[in-house]
């Protein structure tokens, strides 16, 4: 099983769970974070790093996000790697506890990545 990053990385994208990862499995987009379900060794570290509480289990992706397994393996192939930590956007506080963010993910990667 892998991990997944869901919809409440969107306009967040903290970066604390890059810095624990051992595999460099995270791919960063313009305003959200993936994680590669090919290089994910399912050690779980960091979960408990997300200041969103944004990355699941694979088997524990609520219902309502599961489209976002699929969303992770596919951008995972067409954003960079991300292996260290950055500052969050600019306006992520605002938008951690805020729901059904789906319509705003950028998929198009830009030299801002």
């Amino acid at each position: 099983m892998t991990f997944v990053v869901t919809q409440a990385c969107i306009k967040c994208k903290y970066t604390d769970c890059v810095s624990v990862c051992p595999v460099d499995c995270f791919h960063e987009g313009p305003n959200f974070l993936v994680i590669n379900p090919e290089g994910c060794i399912d050690c779980g570290v960091c979960i408990p790093e997300c200041p969103a509480s944004a990355i699941y289990e694979e088997g524990n992706v609520p219902a309502d996000q599961q489209e976002f397994i699929e969303i992770n393996a596919r951008l995972a192939q067409l954003w960079p790697v991300i292996d260290s930590a950055k500052e969050p956007l600019e306006d992520a506080d605002a938008w951690v506890d805020i729901t059904n963010k789906k319509q705003y993910l950028e998929e198009a990667c830009t030299d801002k990545a």
